[in-house]
């Protein structure tokens, strides 16, 4: 019936190009044949298998029936309730007796000895001579779907595996803002609000993003990717940094607006290793290589501190600053600095306050040495900052 050289060739392939096991396939085409088969030739009800032959090409076509106690073919055949259920026989089995599914213990026996309660018998069928285009035409949808299934269980096998690390595709089509990426196996897409603003790609440009959530839906597989992300930033300098890749220098807290500005906070394992200087590198090359792959994106890199006063203190860098005071119970930070640092500490539109305090996880009350708070953290943004 099949072509014995086709068929090892396609199985060949499809386990070795797209990771799908040779089991799975022959599983997928005997399922495409039995219902192929029940469709065509078998009574209503029946249950059809299939089992195909991988060394001679032959299928041979089986019918089943489960063995079921006499008492529950009789409260079926006759309406006559049995006066006790046998031990283990489930009570809504007696509603769905099918002579086509099901068959009395005592005919099974006479085919099968030592048959039992809830065995199944095997029951030969003979091959059609007109199995055709139809049958044909249907084991082939049906071969097609069960290979997408699989494939689908494969992928996300794969790229669930992936998911927090940084993958490289080429831009395949933009839609309404979102960027789709082919990824070889898979398509990934960019939402539009996890892209870098202002960055512009072409059909067809290499692209690297973190592949952040893996998700399986009815309508196929979604592989989220994101630019704007914190990890992305992190992954990034593990590419460049070797001390980050192997665990020694560990990253504390990023705060992230992308396209404009970043701050890094990080410790090490080791104290004879830098943190700050690891991500750095000689001469600026690894930061260099990180904000030109973000689009000149500005990094401030700190070293952490158990401190708190130490790091709120360096996290407000480039500003120098005069005076923290802490309220523990507002988890507030008082931070005082004279009158020519006011617009570093603050930054451009709020902006290296507001990272500051998602960096540390503290609120941040800017005060001059007068008093005078001049911007403040809050939920809603940074208050009393002006755009310079």
């Amino acid at each position: 019936m099949f072509d014995l050289k086709v068929m090892n060739s396609v199985l060949g392939e499809l386990e070795e190009e797209r990771g799908i096991p040779r089991a799975k396939v022959l599983e997928a085409i005997e399922a495409a044949l039995a219902t192929a088969y029940k469709k065509e030739y078998a009574k209503r009800g029946q249950i059809i298998r299939a089992h195909l032959d991988i060394a001679t090409g032959t299928t041979e076509f089986q019918q089943v029936k489960e063995v079921v106690d006499d008492s529950v073919v009789r409260f079926e055949t006759e309406g006559e309730e049995p006066e006790e259920l046998p031990e283990g026989t489930e009570p809504d089995l007696r509603a769905r007796f099918n002579p086509e599914q099901h068959i009395p213990i005592e005919d099974a026996k006479f085919i099968k000895r030592d048959a039992k309660v809830g065995d199944e018998l095997v029951f030969p069928l003979e091959m059609k001579d007109d199995y055709g285009r139809i049958a044909a035409q249907t084991a082939k949808q049906v071969i097609i779907q069960k290979i997408r299934e699989a494939e689908k269980v494969s992928v996300v096998a794969e790229y669930g595996a992936r998911s927090g690390e940084i993958v490289t595709g080429t831009v395949q089509r933009m839609e309404r803002g979102n960027i789709y990426v082919d990824l070889g196996r898979a398509t990934g897409i960019l939402p539009y609000d996890e892209q870098i603003p202002g960055e512009r790609f072409r059909q067809g440009e290499r692209i690297r993003a973190l592949l952040y959530q893996v998700e399986e839906s009815p309508r196929g597989i979604y592989l989220r990717l994101s630019r704007a992300h914190g990890d992305f930033l992190k992954k990034l300098f593990e590419m460049e940094a070797p001390e980050a890749a192997h665990g020694t220098v560990i990253f504390k807290s990023v705060a992230r607006e992308a396209g404009s500005r970043s701050k890094v906070a990080v410790a090490s394992t080791d104290p004879h290793v830098d943190p700050v200087g690891s991500l750095v590198g000689q001469r600026g090359v690894r930061v260099s290589t990180v904000t030109s792959e973000l689009g000149g994106e500005k990094i401030d890199i700190i070293e952490w501190s158990e401190d708190p006063k130490n790091f709120i203190e360096e996290a407000l860098s480039p500003a120098r600053i005069s005076n923290v005071s802490l309220d523990e119970a507002e988890h507030k930070a008082t931070v005082t600095v004279a009158n020519d640092q006011q617009s570093l500490a603050i930054g451009r539109g709020g902006q290296n306050v507001r990272l500051a305090a998602k960096l540390t996880g503290w609120r941040i009350d800017i005060q001059s040495i007068g008093g005078e708070s001049v911007a403040e953290t809050t939920e809603e943004g940074v208050a009393g900052a002006v755009e310079e």
